[in-house]
């Protein structure tokens, strides 16, 4: 009934391993590249095992698909280098540390806060904690868009 996937040969597996890396050069992000390194690995070893069906070099592309993206996002990393900047593009990171009053009481353990020209959601450590408007907070951590603030002690 289905006549495609048995006409299917190692150049095809080739073939589609290299438009996939070649879409890397087009689209951001390193994931194209690991995906086609799987499909060229899918293609030689049928090249090597002629006799493999259809259903096995599916399976081979997608458990080597995943294997290969576990080991390129190791290997990414690794090689990043110590940038002098290490806050860039992570504008909730560079308010670590900062000081700030609070124009209204929190509810829940939440409220907002103004920083310059912005308002900044925030919760407060430890939970459960409520704050009175005009309490003076100190900014400890960034929760992705939330900052995480403490109630500042006197003195």
């Amino acid at each position: 009934m289905i006549e495609f996937p048995d006409s299917i040969s190692f150049w095809h597996w080739l073939a589609f391993g290299v438009v996939v890396m070649l879409i890397e050069v087009l689209v951001p992000g390193v994931i194209f590249l690991w995906l086609g390194i799987a499909a060229v690995v899918t293609g030689l070893l049928f090249l090597a095992i002629p006799s493999m069906g259809w259903e096995i070099q599916v399976i081979l592309f997608a458990v080597l698909s995943v294997i290969s993206i576990f080991i390129g996002r190791r290997v990414v990393s690794a090689r990043q280098a110590p940038t002098d900047h290490p806050t860039l593009n992570r504008r909730g990171k560079t308010l670590v540390g900062t000081r700030h009053v609070l124009d209204a009481a929190t509810s829940g353990g939440r409220g907002r806060v103004r920083v310059g020209d912005t308002v900044w959601r925030f919760a407060v450590r430890p939970e459960g904690t409520e704050l009175s408007e005009g309490s003076r907070i100190a900014v400890v951590d960034v929760d992705g868009t939330t900052l995480v603030v403490e109630a500042e002690t006197e003195g």
